[in-house]
């Protein structure tokens, strides 16, 4: 034995377990032998790996921190595994597609405007149309908290017009109380081609107080997280649609329920919208009140065809205010600021009795609610000035 290990250059150790593989076994025993261990000590067992697979076919688009977060939350005793253990576990069952790799732009640097607690920002936004399978149209329309994502409206409506949305808004209001500003995009009934983009909508929401805000046309980025709630709000209410409007509503319910309570968001901390969300102490008025304006102002009433009445002339401002009034901020004795509720909405040329555009800059800078002083008067071209640390694509109509 030691003359032929001293030949193959192998020790008596090696060779004589060879001898002793070759006894046992034969020829055969002397094939190269799989050193995977049979078991590993940190192996996740059957009954937590179960677990883990039946939440996991219960919410489809839920990953794998979400998994291991709720599993967390429900058995806080027992040790889970970690979430790249889930996420193997879950590419192993075939309980995982992999996303397409997507080139990306650089994000823009600039905040929008602060949403720091719960009812400052609300988003709404019409969720794209598609046909339950009996060929009925479905417009559901979305309205979230911008701060905590909370979902406070996913309704299917007949018809995108004023008074079908306000009915949901106004439910909205009555539930939550009011928010200090409403992000939406320049779709009706959200805005319109009026001056200053009103409509009349907007001229309720501004009626209460509230600010709405528009984002830049062709920037659905700019309502980013509400965007992205609707993706969500798609994979699991439309695809495939339900067989009838009632049907995909009660879809839409559920969504929503569980998306508020259930669903833990990676943006809040894995925490709920639920837990971070808190209503608005500005309550729905029982009457919605109207404009009013100091004395410092020029009051005139819109007439119906959307004029105002200067000097026993008609000047054409908008239908949209038709049968409200507004107030005019004498500037010099040429130029006045037209102001509806406390927002500048446009600037109005006396000596030409004509309605311009308001100056982005006086946009930004100029609102007034006060009583008998007037606010500062910019130049009617004024030179320009350090601006707020706003969000430039934001396109607002009044102060944010």
């Amino acid at each position: 034995m030691s003359e032929l290990c001293s030949i193959y250059e192998v020790s008596r150790e090696t060779g004589y377990h060879w001898l002793r593989r070759y006894r046992e076994g034969g020829l055969e025993s002397l094939q190269e032998r799989n050193r995977k261990p049979q078991r590993h000590p940190n192996q996740t067992s059957e009954d937590v790996a179960e677990q883990v697979l039946e939440l996991r076919r219960a919410h489809m688009r839920w990953g794998p921190r979400k998994l291991k977060w709720v599993l967390q939350r429900q058995a806080p005793e027992q040790a889970w595994p970690a979430a790249s253990t889930i996420g193997a576990m879950l590419q192993r069952e075939g309980l995982a597609v992999a996303r397409k790799v997507r080139r990306r732009v650089e994000p823009y640097q600039q905040p929008f405007a602060g949403t720091d607690e719960p009812n400052r920002v609300w988003c709404a936004d019409f969720k794209g149309w598609f046909r339950t399978r009996d060929g009925e149209r479905i417009d559901p329309l979305t309205v979230s908290d911008a701060h905590s994502r909370y979902l406070l409206r996913c309704q299917a409506v007949e018809k995108t017009d004023t008074r079908r949305v306000q009915a949901i808004f106004e439910a909205a209001f009555r539930e939550y109380g009011l928010p200090e500003a409403i992000r939406s995009d320049n779709g009706t009934p959200f805005a319109s081609r009026a001056v200053a983009g009103l409509s009349r909508l907007s001229v309720w929401w501004m009626k209460l107080g509230i600010v709405p805000e528009r984002i830049e046309p062709g920037h659905p980025e700019q309502n980013g997280r509400h965007e992205r709630m609707h993706r969500t709000l798609k994979q699991e209410t439309a695809a495939p649609p339900a067989g009838h409007r009632r049907e995909q509503q009660r879809a839409f319910d559920h969504f929503r329920q569980e998306y508020n309570e259930m669903r833990p968001h990676e943006a809040l901390g894995m925490q709920t919208p639920q837990s971070c969300y808190q209503a608005s102490p500005r309550l729905y008025p029982p009457r919605v009140p109207e404009p009013e304006y100091g004395s410092a102002l020029l009051v005139r009433t819109v007439r119906q065809g959307g004029v105002i009445c200067w000097k026993h002339r008609n000047v054409f401002l908008t239908e949209v205010l038709a049968g409200e009034r507004v107030g005019l901020l004498p500037l010099d004795d040429r130029w006045f600021t037209i102001f509806f509720a406390e927002f500048p909405i446009a600037r109005f040329d006396s000596h030409r009795r004509k309605i311009v555009p308001l100056p982005r800059e006086e946009i930004l800078s100029m609102s007034w609610a006060g009583e008998g002083e007037l606010p500062p008067s910019p130049a009617p071209h004024p030179q320009p000035q350090p601006q707020p640390q706003l969000d430039p694509k934001v396109s607002t109509m009044c102060p944010v």
